[in-house]
């Protein structure tokens, strides 16, 4: 049984894709993220991956290999732009627009659908920001949503587009693993409530085959590491990751993902998927969206966690907007309809791109809704307080920099390389190893002063960090110490400090 035949009441007509329109929409929404690309500065976690993208391997402690590669790639074709760094998240996020655009179509809507489909994806809090950015997030949402698709056409017309789906599901594993999670989720709708013959088929397995061939290597490498992803999950569940929010916040918090005014637009999506006989075929989605909230709920995992459904649920909300605007004051519900998607990307342009002066960013809501906001912010001010530090040391003196955190060593790398490499506690950087023996003054920011009291006889508060613009952000105001006398060996210092988070 090579293919699976969709019966009568399944089928649903495929229109004309609105090609133009589609790429035109997609195309706005690349050119706003890199019109905007260049504006405040490098993330923190983007520090990191340009480091990591130097220590290339099949795995790191936090994430698997292909965000860093991608950074190492980029920066190697464009070294030192922030802009060409983020153009892969830029065009990953015009590919989620163009793929939502054509789930709305393998839903049955026309033109004005489709385009409605893209419209609220590219208005979507969630996707302008990590599209602004490079991080594991954005491949993430880009390969949830090209599943998503693959998935609807394998589900109905079986056969080898399973192999598409197992080839792209094994490079978003090489990015994430959370694509593990709806493959499992709909596995268990399609064993709920359908289509179950489509597992019948070989395809499926043989798909599944490749996904876990490409997958392997870094699998491997996890095992071969103690598994340490797993010890990772349970300190992000514990509240370790700074864009962690408390389980109550897990549901409200999707609002935030979409926009409120799209709300019912996707919730008509989930309904449809649910209950409309024409969309049967498809109906193990809807059981997978609450399967997934329940799981991400109960294991302490992030909001965003399940932003890669939400481009398949507007994509099926079309329809019913499209048909509820046809009705009644069908002049004033299409203009609303319009004016939906145009308000949230409003919303969302202002909360998650960078469009508020720097200098009056601390004085808005935007770092207290946008983590992110606050830690694009401030690094190079970071950097040249330890310049100074460093001057004022005497020439002769071996100096190495040792950071609580990632971002931290991250910037002391990009910003300045006299001092690099930095040397850091924090994930990956850990493995990375200690300070030389060698060096015997450390400029150590980020651990507390308690913790280097143990370990080193004399520290010496000389400065604290200032970004300048008085923005409240994880490193404003922290101390900056001078350390000398180490007390021990490295090899017993630097696995008491090793930070997992």
């Amino acid at each position: 049984m090579l293919g699976i035949a969709p019966s009568p009441a399944t089928v649903v007509r495929r229109p004309d894709v609105a090609w133009r329109g589609l790429l035109a929409v997609a195309g706005a929404l690349v050119a706003l993220l890199l019109a905007t690309a260049g504006r405040y500065g490098y993330h923190r976690d983007e520090l990191y991956f340009l480091r990591a993208g130097r220590e290339l391997a099949w795995g790191f402690v936090d994430q698997p290999p292909l965000t860093p590669f991608l950074a190492r790639v980029m920066d190697t074709v464009a070294p030192g732009s922030l802009v060409g760094l983020r153009l892969p998240s830029a065009l990953a996020a015009g590919l989620v627009v163009l793929l939502a655009g054509l789930l709305a179509r393998e839903f049955g809507s026309g033109r004005a659908g489709q385009l409605l489909a893209a419209a609220s994806t590219a208005g979507a809090a969630v996707l302008l920001a990590v599209g602004h950015l490079l991080s594991t997030s954005t491949p993430d949402l880009l390969g949830w949503t090209a599943l998503s698709w693959l998935l609807v056409r394998a589900l109905r017309d079986g056969g080898r587009v399973w192999l598409a789906v197992g080839a792209v599901a094994g490079l978003a594993l090489l990015n994430k693993t959370l694509p593990a999670f709806l493959l499992a989720a709909v596995a268990v709708g399609v064993l709920a409530v359908g289509p179950r013959p489509a597992l019948r088929s070989p395809w499926p397995w043989l798909g599944a085959l490749l996904g876990a061939a490409l997958w392997a290597p870094h699998v491997i490498w996890q095992l071969a590491n103690g598994l340490p992803q797993l010890e990772l999950s349970r300190a992000i569940a514990a509240g370790s990751s700074g864009t962690s929010e408390p389980w109550y916040l897990f549901l409200p918090y999707q609002l935030v993902l979409v926009s409120p005014v799209l709300l019912p637009v996707w919730v008509a999506g989930w309904l449809r998927l649910l209950r409309d006989p024409a969309l049967a075929t498809w109906r193990a989605f809807a059981v997978a969206y609450p399967l997934l909230a329940a799981a991400f709920v109960a294991t302490g995992g992030k909001p965003y966690y399940l932003a890669g459904l939400y481009p398949l649920l507007l994509a099926a909300g079309a329809e019913p907007a499209m048909a509820w605007a046809r009705r009644g004051a069908a002049r004033l519900r299409g203009g609303l309809l319009a004016a939906a998607p145009v308000l949230s990307l409003g919303i969302a342009a202002v909360l998650f791109l960078p469009v508020v002066p720097v200098a009056r960013l601390a004085g808005t809501p935007v770092p207290d809704v946008n983590y992110d906001a606050g830690e694009t912010v401030g690094w190079p001010a970071f950097a040249a307080v330890l310049a100074r530090v460093r001057a004022g040391l005497p020439d002769g003196e071996r100096v190495a920099v040792l950071t609580g955190n990632y971002g931290e060593a991250g910037a002391v790398d990009r910003y300045l390389p006299e001092l690099a490499p930095a040397y850091s506690r924090h994930n990956s950087y850990w493995t990375w190893g200690p300070p030389p023996e060698e060096a015997t003054t450390l400029i150590s920011v980020g651990i507390a002063e308690v913790e280097l009291r143990r370990w080193f006889g004399r520290v010496e508060q000389v400065a604290r960090i200032d970004n300048g613009v008085g923005l409240d952000n994880d490193e404003q105001g922290r101390p900056v110490w001078v350390l000398r006398d180490r007390r021990a060996g490295w090899p017993e210092i630097w696995p008491e400090l090793r930070r997992l988070a």
